[in-house]
């Protein structure tokens, strides 16, 4: 199971798409959870309403977010577990593109940003971390083709 999660190839087109989504995640997580940034730290951002009603207790909800980008930011930049962040992302995309900023599509409060980050998050899950990933080094390809 472990092989499947971290399998990748050499590939270099993903390199550019991990290392920018994993740097604004990293960026966005941190001004959720840390407070960096201008952000509202995690008391504040865990102080925020949940964007369904079942999504009870909303701090519980709202803390699996902020965490997700920040971990998840980690993990793209790294290459580590790629697959598994990836998802753990375009989960917290989907709900902010369906919950938080629909109908409007157009930035700044629209879902265009976060559709991309969506998209992004998606092509990674399919494709893995490629080169240049701590998944490579550990899969045991050596940079060889799959």
């Amino acid at each position: 199971m472990f092989r499947r999660l971290i399998a990748t190839s050499s590939t270099w087109f993903t390199v550019p798409l991990r290392l920018a989504v994993g740097i604004i995640f990293l960026a966005h997580g941190s001004q959720k959870v840390l407070g960096s940034f201008g952000g509202p730290g995690l008391k504040g951002f865990t102080s925020l309403s949940a964007p369904y009603p079942f999504m009870r207790p909303a701090w519980l909800w709202m803390g699996a977010a902020a965490v997700s980008e920040l971990i998840g930011g980690l993990l793209l930049l790294l290459g580590l577990l790629t697959r598994v962040g990836a998802f753990f992302l375009a989960c917290t995309m989907l709900v902010a593109v369906a919950g938080v900023h629909w109908p409007i599509f157009f930035a700044p409060k629209g879902f265009e940003y976060p559709l991309v980050l969506l998209a992004g998050c998606l092509a990674l899950l399919v494709s893995g971390g490629g080169a240049l990933s701590v998944d490579l080094g550990l899969s045991g390809s050596g940079g060889r083709r799959r």
